[in-house]
């Protein structure tokens, strides 16, 4: 009669006896279960962490929008200069009757085309024709939002301006004011918001009117985040690349930066 010797297997272990034919127990291993724990910790998180970006992200979009005037409104007191930046025929008219008004005693229209003359401005607001004879400086270097600010910045300084209102649409205002803060920390600068065409509260139904106020939210966080590590935009390699050159042109002949 011949009797079998039966082995006890721990729970989780696997018994190689049926395997090799003979008596030894190994560990089952735990490597596995762990690396797909740690894994699937790690997805979360970075799931999680998407989704408060996301949603922080969007909040500051809703700040962004609401923060944006929709009605104009006189600036508080007077000043220096006043600075109009181009890219809207309203900006240079509301610019132009608040320099009429007397709100201030120059004005500087910043980033006009080289292709376009001071009378060709002119001829736009016949009825202030007088005053593009005295107190109108025109700006034919800068070539986008750094550029103005460097320019404004070296008007100011040649004008001893110490207070300037700023002109330009409600949507670009933000992006403008950080410029020029970082360009000009030592002036005063009084917004003039133009109304644009558009109503920038109306983002959630108007597709045209999300996708452009969502672009300048995302240029207003990359300048802001550029001007919080960069000493001098007029030197600074990064406002060159964001530029695509230099954010100002070689010095214009056609018409001087101030008279």
């Amino acid at each position: 009669m011949t009797s079998r010797t039966q082995s006890w297997v721990a729970p989780g272990a696997v018994d190689s006896t049926e395997a090799v034919g003979w008596g030894w127990t190994m560990p089952a291993s735990t490597r596995h279960p762990v690396e797909r724990s740690l894994l699937s910790r790690l997805l979360a998180l970075g799931f999680w962490s998407f989704i408060a970006i996301l949603v922080i992200g969007f909040l500051g979009f809703l700040g962004f929008v609401y923060s944006l005037d929709r009605f104009e409104q006189p600036p508080e007191t007077r000043a220096d200069g006043i600075v109009a930046m181009t890219g809207g025929a309203q900006r240079i008219g509301d610019a132009i009757d608040l320099l009429a008004k007397g709100y201030a005693k120059r004005l500087l229209i910043s980033g006009v085309n080289e292709n376009t003359s001071r009378d060709q401005i002119a001829r736009l607001n016949p009825g202030q024709r007088r005053l593009f004879d005295c107190c109108v400086d025109l700006d034919y270097r800068a070539r986008n939002t750094i550029g103005n600010a460097i320019e404004t910045r070296r008007w100011a300084e040649a004008n001893s301006f110490d207070t300037i209102i700023v002109v330009t649409s409600n949507y670009h205002m933000p992006r403008t004011l950080v410029e020029l803060e970082h360009a000009l920390p030592n002036l005063q600068k009084i917004p003039y918001p133009v109304a644009a065409t558009i109503d920038p509260h109306e983002w959630w139904h108007k597709p045209a009117v999300a996708r452009l106020v969502f672009t300048e939210y995302v240029k207003f966080l990359a300048v802001w985040i550029r001007t919080r590590f960069e000493e001098d935009p007029e030197r600074s390699s990064v406002a060159k690349i964001i530029s695509g050159g230099a954010p100002i042109k070689a010095q214009i002949v056609a018409d001087p930066l101030w008279r």
